[in-house]
């Protein structure tokens, strides 16, 4: 079931933006054969498999690489693949007998998808890091944070899985697609550096376009603006309002009954301190759930902001079935939606065998 259903996929086990792209495949349907050591690998703090929600949806195949009769069978199993995703240092793959030049010569339409952090070149390619430092280079980090603090590390949302898994996921489609087309495979080389740059796109025209004058903080859309902002009510929760636009921005007035005359214009840049704390001493008047009663579901641009443990119990995400239960872990749902080839119910970690998994590539890839 799903859009992909019929396309087969090899995995690398690995960590950070590998895993997710191949849930996300897998979640679209495509049958993920996820290759595994042997021997448990230093993946930094445990976690069981159970709890890694990002392994659903495949069946994981132990093997040892330095063998010659392991690397002989993932070929056989490449002869018959769509797509591949590795996530190794540049050079692991080829030092295992599995670069590009070798796995294309066994599968000309093969799409090769290889996700790093520096890329496969460039005088940083073969240096360790991580989703930190790879958005730093890029000049997000440095955008992200409040005025007069220092950058603020945005989880590893922007790096592993903006700038990688996501771009690695739209890499392999378009390569699968191109190979369909023309017979020709290649490799898709998803450095999270450029995945992020090319994020950091509407930004840097922001900047460029006198949008973003201010330093870090002091802008629009960094908790500069008061209309662009979090703010604290009565209980101690917390309201997120994004008003930008002049309708929204006067409906969002009217229904704080707050009166702007003699306030400073909503873009004057030297008013917005003012505004804020106008907006601080009003939000703290009230709990969360009543300007949840006051604002959620009008044009003010309004939502609270929900701890992970709450974000299931609301309404919206409850109507939408937004998150689900796969053995026995509530869990986000599969993203994107699909109108006719609906994808099936992930299955948790370790429920898809191996041979069920192998039967997707016939009898002789066993």
């Amino acid at each position: 079931m799903g859009p992909l259903a019929g396309v087969k996929i090899i995995e690398f086990a690995g960590i950070g933006p590998a895993p997710l792209a191949a849930m996300i495949l897998a979640d679209m349907g495509a049958t993920v054969l996820r290759i595994d050591r042997t021997a448990p690998a230093d993946l930094g703090v445990p976690m069981a498999n159970e709890h890694d929600f990002t392994l659903r949806s495949r069946a994981v195949l132990p093997l040892d690489l330095k063998q010659p009769a392991s690397i002989k069978l993932v070929l056989r199993l490449i002869e018959g693949s769509d797509a591949l995703i590795e996530g190794f240092r540049p050079g692991v793959m080829e030092r295992l007998g599995l670069g590009p030049d070798i796995c294309l010569k066994h599968n000309p339409r093969l799409a090769f998808g290889r996700v790093t952090g520096w890329g496969q070149d460039g005088p940083l390619a073969h240096a360790a890091g991580h989703d930190l430092n790879y958005i730093a280079l890029t000049g997000a980090l440095h955008a992200i944070g409040r005025a007069g603090q220092k950058p603020t590390p945005p989880l590893n949302l922007v790096g592993d899985y903006g700038g990688g898994a996501l771009y690695l996921v739209t890499g392999l489609l378009a390569a699968i697609i191109a190979a369909r087309a023309t017979g020709v495979g290649q490799v898709v080389d998803a450095a999270m550096v450029d995945g992020v740059l090319s994020l950091m796109t509407p930004i840097y025209a922001m900047q460029a376009g006198g949008r973003m004058p201010g330093k870090r903080g002091e802008n629009q859309l960094d908790s500069g603006a008061h209309y662009y902002e979090v703010y604290q009510c009565a209980d101690g929760e917390f309201i997120s309002i994004a008003p930008i636009e002049m309708k929204f921005y006067d409906e969002f007035l009217r229904r704080m009954e707050i009166d702007p005359a003699g306030m400073p214009a909503q873009r004057d840049r030297d008013g917005w301190a003012a505004w804020k704390s106008v907006l601080t001493e009003r939000f703290k008047t009230r709990a969360r759930d009543e300007w949840c009663r006051i604002l959620e579901g009008t044009d003010a641009c309004f939502a609270p902001v929900l701890s992970m443990q709450e974000a299931h119990l609301h309404p919206h995400n409850q109507a939408r079935d937004a998150f689900i239960d796969v053995g026995g872990h509530r869990q986000p749902a599969p993203a994107p939606r699909f109108g006719t080839t609906k994808s099936a119910h992930p299955r948790p970690p370790g429920a898809v065998q191996v041979a069920e998994a192998l039967a997707a590539w016939g009898p002789d890839r066993s």
